[in-house]
């Protein structure tokens, strides 16, 4: 090959060259640089350590429910349940699990809360395996453990049964209020015969056996003719900010939802949250994961809001005070 022949054809090669950098320039120019992804709106929640509501909580977050359903889920936990309510009302999270009590409270200091439900679980009455205790009538003369205090919701419903029986339990009984794991422990020493407590201390006890429900706070509120799946544990999140964030909210009801479902069909995703009920035993296992989904409400209608409303004024609120139908979350999935 002759000298004008070579450099005819490295002039080819490099303008085939210069041609296919070309096309591939021209093709990166035409898609253009990485579109970042948007990022999701967050909602944060003030969530206790060891409280059940972390269980489902931590199942969204896992799954990631939250960005399935357009939004990211910041847990803020805290060891009890007055930090929890100071997240709240401090504005260091957006929102925090509370009894209805404490929300409707809240309304009457003028600072108004959008109430989710949570769960319906209200406590227990338990007595050793072997007691005598089978009706409300059977715990006159006794020593009976209150958790709480004296406006506890266990309590006053206890105490309001038993007065449509003729029953005064004020008087007719020895009463001690205290927390919950020091009522478990003075049942066990013998020092009290019956305690009125929260459903999961109840249940731990139940599940390490010789323990068992006298009956249940459901039955008292079907004695009230109330509905016996009230959510008396609610999500709350100001109402303002929740107002200004409704579809942020809407998707966080759908996420919850779609948790509490997961968690009752599937006893398996229980497994992953063991350490959160703090690793127990397999029958305190089973009791705590069984008396949860137990305790999913259902969606709110007219004539439960009016039964909450009913059990606020049996707790003592005064009917002109209520909160509104509007903090009553009511939009369903």
């Amino acid at each position: 090959m002759n000298l004008p022949q070579r450099k005819s054809r490295r002039s080819v090669l490099a303008a085939v060259a210069l041609l296919i950098l070309a096309q591939c320039y021209g093709l990166v120019a035409l898609a253009g640089p990485d579109k970042p992804q948007p990022e999701l709106p967050e909602l944060s929640v003030s969530v206790l350590q060891f409280g059940t509501a972390h269980w489902e909580l931590d199942h969204i977050a896992h799954q990631q429910l939250d960005r399935k359903h357009g939004y990211r889920l910041a847990l803020r936990v805290v060891a009890n349940l007055s930090a929890s309510h100071l997240a709240v009302t401090s504005g260091s999270a957006d929102g925090a699990v509370a009894d209805l009590l404490w929300a409707q409270s809240r309304y009457q200091a003028g600072s108004p809360y959008l109430y989710i439900p949570f769960s319906s679980r209200i406590g227990d009455i338990v007595v050793p395996e072997n007691s005598g205790v089978h009706s409300l009538a059977d715990l006159q003369g006794l020593r009976i453990g209150v958790a709480g205090g004296p406006d506890s919701k266990g309590w006053v419903l206890l105490q309001k049964v038993a007065l449509l029986q003729g029953i005064d339990l004020a008087d007719s009984t020895k009463i001690q209020f205290a927390a919950p794991p020091l009522l478990s422990q003075g049942l066990k020493r013998g020092q009290m015969d019956a305690i009125v407590t929260y459903w999961h201390f109840a249940a731990r006890l139940k599940g390490q056996g010789g323990w068992r429900s006298a009956f249940g706070m459901a039955d008292l509120l079907v004695a009230l003719n109330l509905d016996p799946n009230l959510p008396v544990l609610g999500y709350v999140f100001p109402e303002t900010w929740a107002s200004e964030h409704a579809e942020l909210i809407d998707r966080f009801a759908v996420s919850v939802a779609e948790a509490k479902a997961e968690l009752s069909a599937r006893p398996s995703a229980w497994e992953r949250l063991r350490p959160l009920l703090r690793n127990p035993e397999d029958s305190v296992f089973q009791a705590l994961r069984d008396g949860f989904v137990a305790g999913t409400p259902k969606p709110l209608t007219d004539n439960r809001v009016a039964n909450l409303k009913e059990l606020q004024i049996l707790t003592g609120v005064d009917a002109a005070l209520l909160m509104p139908d509007r903090l009553f979350y009511r939009k369903q999935p």
